[in-house]
């Protein structure tokens, strides 16, 4: 049976939420950093309110507390976060196929790595009115979180202030960590990129390159080598698909208690 528009957006909320919850910690951690790092607390909200780029966010304004060039930023921020146009793309796939144009970009706006997930799970089409309320949690959770941390941080003596730059490297060692213990391929990958950004930062010869290029190098050519060493060959992802296809959260699963349908 065909939802209400408003049974839709209550249903994308739903799904939203966990995702919401999960946000505030890791934007809390950006607001410090970008208050602690001179940029004004209101500025830091309007960043996070602007884009929902996460780790793309983080190193993009940590080049801009280092005073790095335009270029450096630009192409950080674009590598870091090119694979949103690929989800985007993804997804193009499965929007109602009336849904006009400001709603389409206002849905990419929204595109996270947690919402793509969610929203590739569900059946059939995916409407306007569900992806609006998967979206609007997650857009609160990440703005409200910058907003605490970025108070917070002004309150806080100067001393205190700058120690809290050290959040930055803990928030990317917990993305990092976990998923290299489950993965030897990621650990070896991150040990070759960081070797990389060693050669270029302590290496004479390379010491004309500027940090935010060292970063672009590394990230390039590290995956570049994962690429090469670990391909992911086609038969796995096609078993991968259909092993997703197998077993998929309904809408009215979920409302009843989460259990999903094996088809």
């Amino acid at each position: 049976m065909k939802r209400t528009w408003t049974e839709d957006f209550k249903y994308g909320l739903k799904r939203g939420l966990p995702i919401a919850m999960g946000y505030v910690p890791v934007s809390f951690t950006f607001g410090l950093m970008a208050v602690s790092g001179g940029i004004p607390a209101w500025m830091a909200i309007f960043i996070s309110l602007s884009n929902l780029t996460s780790a793309g966010q983080f190193a993009g304004t940590n080049l801009i507390i280092m005073g790095a060039s335009y270029l450096e930023i630009t192409l950080t921020t674009f590598i870091i976060n090119i694979r949103y146009m690929l989800m985007s793309l993804s997804l193009t796939q499965r929007l109602d196929k009336s849904m006009s144009l400001p709603k389409r970009l206002l849905v990419g706006y929204g595109v996270t790595d947690e919402i793509f997930s969610i929203a590739s799970m569900e059946q059939g089409t995916l409407t306007f009115p569900y992806l609006l309320g998967l979206i609007i949690g997650p857009v609160l959770g990440w703005t409200t979180g910058t907003a605490l941390g970025a108070i917070i941080s002004a309150a806080l003596s100067e001393s205190l202030s700058s120690a809290m730059g050290i959040a930055l490297y803990g928030m990317f060692i917990a993305i990092v960590l976990p998923v290299a213990k489950k993965s030897k391929q990621v650990t070896i990958i991150v040990a070759i990129s960081v070797a990389i950004v060693c050669i270029l930062r302590y290496m004479p010869l390379f010491q004309m390159i500027s940090s935010g290029f060292r970063v672009i190098i590394a990230t390039i050519i590290g995956a570049g080598i994962g690429a090469i060493l670990f391909p992911i060959e086609d038969d796995k992802v096609e078993d991968e698909d259909n092993l997703g296809e197998q077993y998929v959260p309904s809408r009215s699963s979920c409302e009843h208690g989460g259990r999903g349908s094996i088809e």
